[in-house]
């Protein structure tokens, strides 16, 4: 059983990881950190307590992270991409009764997990960066660290060269990389791979029996269709942030090489990712892993076994 704490910021695709995460019988989701990016990190908050509400997991605690960029930067939300809540359709009820964990109280859950907690971060990495910068001797005893971001010899989503949760708080981004104990990374390399198209979607809402059927459905439909727009060659819409969770659990059936990563903070190339392939072996010294290529076929198969799955009880 993988103990997960999750940083993320839904968003449709931060909702599917969500939903993942409590239905994947090898996951124990022990708590969840909000903060801005695809939506304000008010917003993102009541997404994730209306995601667990549905579980009936008013145990897990929700903390709430950042409001904008290490910079000061505003976000720029894209509701054609997400929709104007983040849940793509879905409007979560006005009368959602929730608790927020205040940020402080993170790093005594933190210690409390420390020998076992892998920590999760799907979105802009502020409120991760923050958590190194004042407890940075606890971070470092954090075993394994998971980001989705950046693009390698890829275009990137945001930009022509960088992808969007690295070029959103490309500082935090930094931060995390230098001072992490071991970093996995999901770039658009292989996230933009992880497409779910509508045949998928469907079948998954005519099979599955748990209370996110048709917030699957719905976000699916929403989700596609914007992708439809944007990049109609995709067929579908990818699943960065979802795939981010699959990583962990399967790393040993997925191509990864071990580099030393940067990312760049010049306004040209904000976000921009390199990677140093100046030797042709892994770098053992480097505390950075980034997975490169998947098995698409195997990833839908466990896509769907997942979803369909009953809660845990």
């Amino acid at each position: 059983m993988h103990k997960i704490l999750l940083f993320c910021d839904p968003g449709i695709d931060d909702s599917l990881a969500i939903i993942y995460a409590l239905l994947h019988p090898d996951i124990n989701l022990v708590g969840v950190v909000t903060s801005y990016g695809n939506v304000s990190a008010e917003q993102s908050t009541s997404n994730a307590a209306y995601l667990l509400s549905l579980a009936g997991r008013s145990d897990i605690p929700i903390f709430y992270g950042a409001n904008f960029a290490l910079s000061g930067e505003l976000a720029t939300y894209y509701p054609e991409i997400h929709g104007e809540d983040g849940i793509g359709p879905i409007v979560t009820p006005s009368d959602l009764k929730y608790n927020v964990t205040p940020f402080c109280e993170l790093f005594p859950f933190i210690e409390e997990h420390i020998d076992d907690i892998k920590i999760v971060d799907t979105g802009r990495s502020t409120s991760l960066a923050m958590a190194f910068n004042f407890f940075n001797g606890l971070l470092k005893q954090v075993k394994e660290i998971y980001l989705m971001g950046g693009a390698f010899f890829v275009p990137g989503n945001v930009t022509p060269l960088a992808e969007a949760n690295f070029h959103g708080d490309p500082l935090a981004t930094k931060i995390v990389l230098e001072h992490a104990q071991k970093v996995y990374i999901t770039p658009l390399n292989v996230t933009n791979r992880a497409v779910i198209n509508s045949q998928i979607a469907e079948h998954v809402s005519q099979k599955a029996r748990n209370p996110y059927t048709k917030i699957i459905l719905d976000t699916s439909r929403y989700y596609i269709s914007a992708y439809n727009k944007l990049n109609p060659r995709i067929g579908g819409a990818a699943r960065h942030d979802l795939f981010t969770l699959y990583y962990l659990l399967n790393k040993e059936q997925i191509d990864s090489v071990q580099k030393r990563v940067w990312v760049e903070l010049n306004a040209g190339s904000k976000g921009l990712t390199h990677m140093d392939f100046r030797s042709p072996e892994n770098d053992s010294t480097s505390p950075h892993i980034v997975a490169l290529d998947f098995d698409y076929e195997r990833f839908i198969v466990d896509f769907i076994n997942v979803m369909t799955r009953p809660l845990k009880t």
